[in-house]
């Protein structure tokens, strides 16, 4: 009898206990992968919004190397680099690409000039009209652009502008301004007035305080307005093609060649393109990763 009992006795401890851990470890496993979700949900998320952005760019690389039978370079047929040895093979596709970054370059200078001008004049002054400028700056980028464009072309043709070169131009400056005055505004706000009243204190001229401290604190915030704007010029289709008239941009030739049949050399275009832009984004990272560390 009394082994009967302490045999019942440790094979319900036994039992108890293997059964405590089974169920204790249960919940444990299966709540890791949970914990391990929350805690890297941020860095999933941002890896699928990345991998969804870069989707249409890799696409675009991978048939700048097609070969298609046809017109349409829809389906993959054949590896070839035959578009990336002649890129301007396409009648005024090189030409159509030289004006738009021509108008890109002339529109950032503008832009960049007149954006940083009044993003001071808004930031640094008090004036009547001060919310009234605030206002008028921000409708370029709350209206429709179909609404900008169509009002531009109204104007151009009641002055009897004839359209081309300057009518895209100046929309394109009118349409980039509202970003670069947001850009360099939101920096100039952010900058601690006292480095201006040490560099004054140090016997520095207005001018030499506006050279030496305030334009290299603001100037960030206007290379990123000269750089959107640069894009977002070069990028328009709907303000350029409602005050182009007879001439033709990139972005207006590549709308003209979808109906007609791709060519290969779109693709290289815009490969070469988004190739330049994440090197630039590169260079920018590598070089305020050196100043940080210079700083330090």
């Amino acid at each position: 009898m009394a082994a009967t009992e302490t045999t019942g006795k440790t094979t319900g401890k036994t039992t108890g206990k293997t059964t405590g851990k089974t169920l204790g470890t249960t919940p444990r496993a299966t709540a890791a992968p949970v914990r391990w979700l929350r805690r890297n949900a941020v860095t999933l998320a941002g890896l699928a919004t990345l991998a969804y952005l870069i989707l249409p760019n890799v696409v675009v690389m991978v048939f700048s190397f097609n070969k298609p039978h046809g017109r349409f370079n829809y389906q993959w047929q054949q590896f070839s680099t035959d578009a990336w040895t002649d890129p301007c093979g396409v009648a005024d596709l090189c030409g159509s690409l030289g004006l738009s970054l021509q108008i890109a370059v002339w529109a950032t200078v503008g832009a960049t000039v007149l954006g940083t001008m009044i993003a001071f004049a808004l930031a640094r002054y008090r004036f009547r009209a001060r919310a009234g400028v605030n206002t008028l700056i921000f409708l370029p980028m709350a209206m429709p652009e179909v609404v900008m464009a169509a009002s531009l072309a109204t104007l151009f043709l009641n002055m009897g502008i004839q359209f081309g070169f300057w009518t895209i131009l100046i929309a394109h400056i009118m349409f980039c301004l509202s970003f670069v005055v947001t850009a360099v505004k939101a920096r100039v706000m952010s900058m601690d007035p006292r480095l201006e009243q040490a560099a004054q204190d140090l016997y520095a001229s207005p001018v030499q305080t506006f050279l030496r401290v305030t334009l290299p604190i603001a100037a960030p915030g206007i290379a990123s307005g000269a750089l959107l704007s640069f894009a977002l010029s070069f990028d328009d289709f709907i303000i350029t093609n409602f005050n182009a008239g007879s001439t033709v941009t990139f972005p207006m030739f590549v709308w003209g060649s979808a109906q007609r049949g791709t060519p290969v050399q779109i693709n290289v275009i815009g490969t070469a393109m988004f190739l330049v832009a994440v090197l630039c984004v590169l260079v920018g990272q590598m070089a305020g990763t050196r100043r940080k560390r210079s700083t330090k």
